[in-house]
């Protein structure tokens, strides 16, 4: 069955993001060996349109190409409400309307897959610190911290959280309690945009708040082909 892809992220006002999805679907393209126009990239907010008539029209041009399947893959980090609700009930309109011309499937999202894990570990290999932090956007919703709890401890860092508690400055200063002058922050975000901006305007702020320790602010996972490698295999997951 002829297949096409919709990878889906959060969007943002912020033009990077955009630019890096469109990037990253070239390269995930390129990586299945098929036409780029059969990856597509969607965003669940800040877009002309609402996801579910994004998807419909993706599919429409899916379908003129041949194709009966379209796969959506959520480039989201945790299971929060976006990814367990939001797009689900997204993807169930759009099929709705479609009725039977093409398929829709839902893929796991990126954050379950756990090649993240090597890929975070060689970012910190390339970084001297005595301390990691691994900060995450978080979730309001009840449990979907638990893997970046768990991803954090798999790779000896703390986790901390951008609009949740714990936030970044409460472990900076936990650390910096606890004697360590080196501390480097992982920001766990697919691209840089409006919040990486927000958090490196803070990390400065604790520089200044804390002169005699180094802090080193890691740069977000970005677009690689080791990221295009992640997202084929959710798509034959």
């Amino acid at each position: 069955m002829s297949s096409a892809y919709l990878l889906v992220s959060h969007g943002s006002r912020d033009p990077r993001p955009e630019v890096a999805m469109q990037q990253l679907a070239t390269l995930v393209a390129e990586k299945l060996h098929i036409s780029e126009k059969l990856v597509g990239t969607g965003y669940l907010e800040l877009a002309a349109e609402p996801l579910h008539e994004q998807i419909k029209s993706f599919a429409q041009t899916a379908v003129a190409f041949g194709c009966h399947h379209l796969k959506i893959v959520p480039l989201f980090l945790l299971p929060g409400v976006h990814v367990m609700t939001d797009i689900p009930c997204e993807v169930a309109q759009a099929q709705q309307t479609l009725h039977q011309d093409i398929l829709i499937e839902l893929q796991p999202y990126l954050g379950i897959h756990p090649g993240l894990q090597t890929f975070l570990q060689k970012q910190i290999a390339t970084i001297k610190a005595e301390a990691w932090i691994l900060l995450s956007h978080g979730s309001r919703r009840p449990g979907s911290q638990q893997p970046v709890e768990t991803m954090a401890a798999n790779i000896r860092a703390v986790a901390a959280y951008w609009s949740v508690a714990p936030s970044l400055e409460l472990r900076v200063k936990e650390l910096i309690a606890a004697g360590y002058r080196e501390i480097a922050i992982l920001p766990y975000f697919l691209f840089s945009g409006g919040i990486t901006d927000a958090i490196a305007q803070a990390v400065n702020e604790l520089k200044l708040q804390f002169p005699g320790v180094s802090l080193y602010l890691a740069a977000p996972l970005g677009v690689s082909g080791e990221l295009a490698d992640l997202i084929g295999d959710l798509i034959y997951a």
